[in-house]
């Protein structure tokens, strides 16, 4: 069994977010599967079929050489557009609540003592939370993402001086890490939004005792290892298909003149095949961030260390 709160340095975020899954990796994606696997296949069928649908008729006006053909397209069909974007955005959000909280209310249960989770049990804590859930994404919406809209928005415009490359470098896994941090925090204490955003930040720079150094750059370092593992997994699926499509648009129409529309046709469908499943794989992959983002969370809560160890100093003894 894994112990959750308890103080990690660096490597022990990578390692043990691995030696998580080679715990419980099994029942976690069982789960997983059967929560999150319909919203997964629709997902990937709007993929394929509907962005298949938009690109072709933006490169197929290019090919016909009809310059209003794309215009025209989205304005006779206007009412059908406007509804599936709708659908298609709840489908979005939907996939995301799962997707970001499922690891945080699973990992509560492990961390509590549970040794398997059912999928009721999940099912449960998403429905019995559904009301904090509304107003989580609220406030995500109208506070947290402006916020990180306009700090990344600055360090953009500081490209131009070279040091917003490296703003940048640091705000990405900072903003992932205080939004995953919030998630935990708001789902497993009973803090408002705000107390627990605050405690996010914070939590970020120094630990709640303010005796120690800075946890920063371990929770930073350890977030960029992840999404490099993670990027470097899905470019696989991702450069494939790129590779495929513009090679046989160079070999026939090596002028850059080709009559085809490109996404038409067999080679249209496996391009987006291999990028609906590029977006499936981050996905599952991401799940490997969001645990480790937990473990960095339990890490923080420095409160609670002492509390669970002495816990397991009494189990020691009475099973003695």
């Amino acid at each position: 069994m894994m112990q959750f709160y308890k103080k990690r340095e660096f490597g022990a975020f990578i390692s043990d977010s691995f030696q998580f899954f080679k715990l419980y990796g099994r029942n976690y994606f069982k789960n997983y599967i059967l929560i999150n696997g319909l919203l997964l296949i629709l997902t990937l069928a709007v993929v394929v079929f509907g962005f298949r649908e938009i690109f072709g008729q933006l490169v197929g006006s290019n090919v016909s050489g009809e310059s209003y053909y794309f215009e025209r397209y989205f304005s006779e069909n206007a009412g059908m557009l406007i509804v599936a974007g709708i659908l298609v955005f709840l489908l979005f959000v939907l996939l995301a609540i799962v997707n970001y909280l499922y690891p945080v209310f699973y990992m509560k249960r492990i961390a509590e003592g549970a040794q398997k989770v059912k999928t009721d049990e999940i099912l449960d804590d998403f429905k019995r939370n559904a009301g904090r859930i509304f107003k989580m994404c609220i406030g995500m919406l109208f506070i947290l993402l402006p916020i990180t809209m306009i700090v990344l928005g600055f360090s953009y415009l500081l490209l131009l001086i070279i040091i917003g490359f490296f703003l940048i470098l640091l705000v990405y896994p900072t903003a992932f890490n205080v939004s995953a941090f919030l998630m935990y925090d708001y789902f497993n204490t009973k803090r408002g939004f705000i107390e627990s955003l605050s405690y996010s930040i914070r939590s970020q720079f120094s630990y709640a005792n303010g005796n120690e150094k800075s946890p920063y750059w371990k929770y930073w370092g350890a977030s960029i290892i992840m999404f490099i593992i993670m990027y470097m997994v899905t470019s696989v699926f991702t450069f494939v298909p790129m590779i495929f499509m513009y090679g046989s648009i160079l070999t026939s129409a090596p002028d850059g003149n080709f009559e085809e529309n490109p996404f038409t046709g067999a080679l249209g469908i496996l391009f987006f095949v291999f990028y609906g499943v590029s977006i499936l794989a981050s996905l599952i992959l991401s799940n490997l961030m969001y645990i480790n983002a937990g473990l960095m969370y339990y890490d923080s809560r420095t409160d609670l260390h002492q509390k669970v160890e002495l816990e397991e100093i009494e189990t020691i003894g009475s099973n003695e």
